[in-house]
């Protein structure tokens, strides 16, 4: 997958992902690792809501451009994890944007 940012053009694919407490990691083909506080993040709530049972029922899409839940109905696009825009939290105090870890 082509992804634009800062007017530069990246290819990443998901390789993998991996629940650690309150965070999402997904790996990329890039190798680098980015690491979601996916219960602070609105646009995952159906994800906070899920158990952690469901949480470890993943698959990647074809091409490794998105991770959907079979069993939740829900999924997201590699492209919106990498967003640059800000993320609110479900409070709506404070604003979260991913948080990126070296491989």
């Amino acid at each position: 997958m082509s992804i634009s940012a800062k007017n530069e053009i990246l290819e990443a694919e998901i390789r993998t992902v991996r629940f650690e407490g309150e965070m999402l990691f997904i790996e990329l083909s890039d190798e680098r690792l980015l690491g979601l506080p996916f219960r602070r993040i609105k646009w995952l709530d159906w994800l906070a809501q899920a158990t952690p049972q469901q949480r470890l029922r993943w698959t990647i899409e074809p091409h490794g451009y998105a991770v959907w839940w079979d069993e939740l109905d829900d999924g997201f696009e590699l492209v919106h994890a990498l967003s640059p825009q800000e993320l609110p939290h479900k409070t709506g105090q404070e604003l979260s944007q991913p948080h990126w870890v070296a491989a």
